[in-house]
């Protein structure tokens, strides 16, 4: 399974033409793409127009919705945080950690282009939808 990042999306919706952008457009229509309820909550408050959110609501309906928040994400997500920051890195967002956390666990790759996520990469084995 693929999850699909906030930032993958945002750039989507606005039209741009990134690498992840055209790696997330053949997913969107076949089986394998899923997304976090947290990226769904960040996209939609970014989305002004009641008809957007409505547009992009059903663009996604299809995807499996990954709830990523229980006990044991909430711990392995506080645990991650800490391995990075003994290691110089601050993670900035409490929500990237938690969604990486989720697709660690669940062996999900994540599609993403936020550099926020790379120390996952990197050092606690979070997989990549782009290599």
């Amino acid at each position: 399974m693929i999850v699909a990042d906030a930032s993958v999306w945002i750039d989507y919706l606005r039209g741009v033409d990134t690498a992840e952008v055209g790696r997330l457009r053949p997913l969107m229509h076949r089986d394998g793409l899923a997304i976090c309820d947290l990226t769904l909550t960040e996209v939609l408050q970014g989305i002004r127009s009641l008809g957007g959110r409505q547009r992009y609501l059903a663009t996604v309906r299809r995807f499996p919705l990954i709830s990523t928040v229980g006990r044991l994400v909430a711990v392995q997500s506080a645990e991650h945080y800490n391995q990075l920051r003994a290691r110089g890195i601050t993670v900035r967002k409490t929500i990237d950690c938690l969604i990486a956390t989720r697709c660690i666990l669940d062996g999900h790759a994540l599609l993403f282009s936020d550099r926020d996520f790379q120390p996952f990469v990197e050092h606690l084995g979070l997989r990549s939808a782009m290599s």
